[in-house]
């Protein structure tokens, strides 16, 4: 049996793809690494044939999602964890969350990771929070760290795909679905990998329209997300106010370019606490009172222009 299924997609990543490959490698368990080369132009599909330890799968360039699905239908690991190929795993996590999710029944390891800046060569440990409604983490109550730090048991996840839909935030929606499935958690107080920050394009760092869409996206995870819950019963009042403390925050980035779209989300929020008061100062508070959301942030948009 394969204890462990390590899913890494790259595209046009061969500078940083050998050291996430080599992170993966783990004495004491059998460690099964699928790559799938989305169609890289870089040399990457070559390289990736010289290497005898791995399972290779090229696909066209369609993106992560299928990318991670491709893998999944691949995968024969009894616990499954994704890494970016930007990305690596720290050197014991492998093998001491496989012992952990054995040891407990885990469903899901959870753990904190570690930042390495790459132009300052700097570290930052981001640990683990403790917190008692898994669901309401996820959401936004507290810190919940990064799905690549974490290791999920292949039952629980084989029917929660990376949705297409919901590209630019497909991790973020698979993360909540797991969570909605009341898995068993286990904490490994260790950073489980390492995330690389550097001057290249990654998915989660956006500007213009593909920042707005990235927005658009999450709002629209967090409504389906929400509506799940309510439909279940179990979108408690705690649950709500921690989806409303993160979307709060991007409804009025969202604003700046699309008021009235970021109104109609704000009318939302109130209906989800109409006891809900916004995190800004009184005088602003009033003006939305007063004006209206959307006028408010035209105002304020307006404002800042004035003083450029």
């Amino acid at each position: 049996m394969i204890d462990l299924s390590i899913i890494i997609p790259t595209y046009n990543r061969l500078w940083s793809l050998p050291q996430a490959i080599d992170s993966c490698r783990t004495t004491g368990c059998t460690v099964e690494i699928i790559v799938v080369d989305d169609g890289s132009t870089d040399g990457t599909w070559g390289w990736l044939e010289q290497q005898s330890d791995i399972v290779a799968i090229r696909t066209e360039n369609w993106g992560k999602d299928w990318a991670v699905q491709t893998a999944m239908a691949a995968a024969r690991g009894e616990y499954i964890r994704f890494l970016d190929s930007d990305d690596w795993l720290t050197p014991d996590a492998n093998l001491e969350q496989l012992e952990l999710a054995r040891q407990t029944g885990a469903d899901v390891v959870v753990a904190g990771y570690e930042d390495c800046d790459e132009s300052t060569s700097t570290r930052h440990v981001h640990a683990w929070v403790d917190c008692d409604d898994f669901i309401a983490q996820q959401l936004g109550e507290v810190w919940s760290s990064h799905y690549s730090a974490f290791l999920f048991r292949h039952d629980l996840i084989r029917d929660i795909p990376h949705r297409q839909d919901f590209a630019l935030r497909d991790d973020r929606l698979f993360i909540l679905e797991v969570a909605m499935r009341n898995p068993r958690l286990a904490v490994y107080r260790k950073p489980g990998f390492v995330h690389r920050r550097h001057d290249g394009v990654r998915l989660q760092r956006t500007a213009g329209f593909t920042r707005d869409l990235a927005h658009w996206t999450f709002i629209a995870i967090y409504r389906k997300v929400l509506a799940m819950l309510d439909a279940r019963g179990e979108l408690t009042l705690r649950r709500k106010r921690a989806a409303i403390k993160t979307m709060w925050a991007i409804v009025r980035t969202f604003a700046k370019a699309y008021p009235d779209e970021a109104a109609e989300m704000v009318e939302w929020i109130y209906r989800l606490d109409p006891e809900f008061r916004p995190p800004v100062r009184p005088i602003l508070s009033l003006a939305y009172k007063l004006l209206g959301f959307a006028t408010t942030e035209r105002l304020l948009r307006l404002r800042a222009a004035l003083r450029c």
